[in-house]
């Protein structure tokens, strides 16, 4: 090693000899950055052949961060050799350079490793029952910003502001800042109830009958839930609104309710008997119909121009588009039944009686002309 330093000095002179350790310093650290990105590429290919969402997550959350800590540290003893042959006052921040890099690409590492921690509990390749999406997602917020606000109180300390201070005018401060943010912490702890109840995640049709809220969850913030309405627009809602309304989740409905009046003419009222009776029957056979739920069909009311009996059921689906076109397949079987016994629907109709007054036969005759 001496031998080697002798010769460079007789290369370049004792007076630059700083320059060619500088050099050497910062070729080995990018030897070593690409010999670290093998290595970790090498390491996430590997993990990628398994199930884990760990080592996944651990593996790709590496890099950029690691290689830029080998070129942090290399450069910092470059800036270091740089600074003791040329006594520049500029090189003498590399240290502290040195030490704010290292607390932020920990903190960059954390943050990824948590984002891609997140995304693989949520994935059916890495989890053979995937977590709730909202649940994930909520705790990944929780768990970065706390590895922000830590991140952020390290940095302080390092540069002399005192963290207890800081922590004490928070006490302070902490009831005029409610009084000046309260519908901001209003709608943060609203998120919050959201996230522990679970009224709703993402992807959930949701409705109040309350207000005029009806469509699918896009996503839920720390301050607003962004809902995309069935006529495709977006309605943002502040999350202190859902502590004040009712809100239905029809997606967590079990089955669907199929729920009609069917009339029929007065004069069919001995068939009615047969018709309800078969009506119920094939209800009872049709295969897209629970037969555990409810099932009602009679006779139900004398309505001004019919008779009227209802059927009340229910489907097995839950899907709206499926379930319309059970109910057609059902509404179609009835007028079926209806017309195999020989009976119709009944519309409104009205009957007028026209009485034979003598004022009216004496005026027609005596519109007859003579002779006639």
């Amino acid at each position: 090693m001496e031998q080697a330093k002798a010769f460079i000095r007789s290369l370049v002179g004792e007076d630059r000899f700083w320059i060619a350790e500088v050099f050497l310093i910062v070729l080995a650290t990018a030897f070593a950055a690409w010999m670290l990105a093998l290595f970790v590429a090498r390491l996430q290919a590997r993990a990628e052949r398994t199930v884990n969402p760990w080592d996944d997550a651990l593996c790709g959350a590496i890099n950029p961060p690691a290689s830029i800590v080998v070129w942090l540290v290399g450069l910092s003893l470059a800036a270091a050799r740089a600074g003791k042959a040329t006594s520049a006052e500029i090189f003498s921040y590399a240290g502290t350079v040195r030490e704010i890099g290292f607390i932020v690409l920990i903190t960059w590492f954390a943050l990824r490793f948590a984002k891609a921690v997140e995304t693989n509990l949520a994935d059916p390749r890495f989890m053979g029952k995937p977590m709730d999406a909202t649940t994930v997602r909520a705790v990944g917020k929780l768990v970065r910003a706390s590895i922000i606000i830590t991140a952020a109180m390290v940095i302080m300390q390092h540069f002399g502001y005192s963290i207890s201070g800081v922590l004490a005018f928070g006490g302070i401060g902490g009831l005029a800042i409610g009084f000046a943010a309260k519908d901001l912490l209003a709608n943060f702890f609203g998120g919050l109830m959201i996230y522990l109840d679970r009224p709703f995640k993402v992807g959930d049709w949701v409705r109040s009958p309350d207000q005029e809220i009806e469509g699918t969850v896009e996503d839920i913030g720390w301050r607003l839930t962004r809902i995309r309405t069935f006529d495709k627009r977006p309605l943002y809602i502040p999350n202190g609104i859902f502590t004040q309304i009712s809100v239905e989740n029809p997606s967590r409905m079990l089955n669907r309710r199929i729920y009609e009046t069917v009339g029929i003419r007065y004069d069919d009222a001995h068939l009615m008997a047969p018709i309800v009776k078969d009506v119920r029957a094939m209800l009872e056979q049709h295969p897209e119909i629970d037969t555990n739920q409810t099932l009602i069909v009679n006779f139900n009311s004398f309505a001004p121009s019919s008779l009227d009996f209802f059927i009340y059921t229910f489907t097995k689906t839950t899907e709206w588009v499926r379930y319309h076109e059970i109910k057609q397949d059902i509404l179609l079987q009835i007028l079926k039944i209806i017309e195999q016994h020989g009976a119709s629907c009944a519309f409104p109709t009205s009957t007028l009686h026209i009485a034979d007054l003598p004022e009216l036969a004496i005026a027609g005759a005596r519109e007859v002309p003579a002779g006639s």
